[in-house]
């Protein structure tokens, strides 16, 4: 700007005057934003501070928080991945020999709220199927044959009597209370 003011007056006394006032709006354009820093109350500025402190310390907070639930989670998956092998383990060569049945999985369901075992345990849920031999669990599983008998209802008594025998049967090699144990045998039977 001060190039073209030169530019466009003539060569004169007056040439230097501009050139010096057009120097001094320069200094005044480059110094105003560090006068305005200069000028803001210093004490506003450090009462500020702590707010953006308090910001990120929730944020940490929060952070620590998810990690602790995150390690929560864990440690409740593997107990739960042990007890079942225990129980299992514990139960199922007897079941084999008694009822020809195995062990296929173990459920628990719990209170969500609380992850204490077995004080909020609500309810076993054993899914047991029928004894394989090595070589058939070897082996490719074949589709069995399905057959619907519509002529007589099936009878549901003798299962039943089976799968009470079976759950008083857990209950005591577990030290759980009997009710607490739902028995599904493969098939989809309880």
């Amino acid at each position: 700007m001060a190039t073209i003011l030169d530019m466009l007056l003539p060569s004169s006394i007056m040439n230097k005057y501009v050139k010096m006032v057009m120097g001094l709006l320069l200094i005044a354009i480059i110094l105003s934003p560090i006068l305005k820093f200069l000028s803001t109350d210093f004490e506003t500025l450090m009462e500020a501070a702590p707010d953006w402190d308090r910001g990120i310390e929730e944020k940490m907070e929060n952070s620590i928080e998810m990690q602790k639930k995150e390690i929560q989670a864990s440690q409740y998956a593997y107990i739960l991945e042990e007890t079942t092998a225990k129980l299992r383990e514990s139960a199922e060569e007897e079941l084999i020999g008694e009822y020809g049945l195995q062990i296929d999985k173990v459920e628990f369901s719990m209170d969500e709220k609380d992850f204490f075992f077995p004080e909020n345990l609500k309810t076993i849920t054993v899914y047991l199927k029928k004894q394989e031999e090595k070589a058939e669990a070897e082996a490719v599983a074949l589709v069995k044959k399905i057959e619907i008998n519509t002529k007589s209802p099936p009878s549901a008594n003798e299962f039943t009597r089976d799968s009470r025998k079976i759950a008083s049967f857990l209950a005591e090699k577990w030290g759980v209370e009997e009710e607490l144990i739902e028995i599904v045998v493969e098939g989809g039977d309880k």
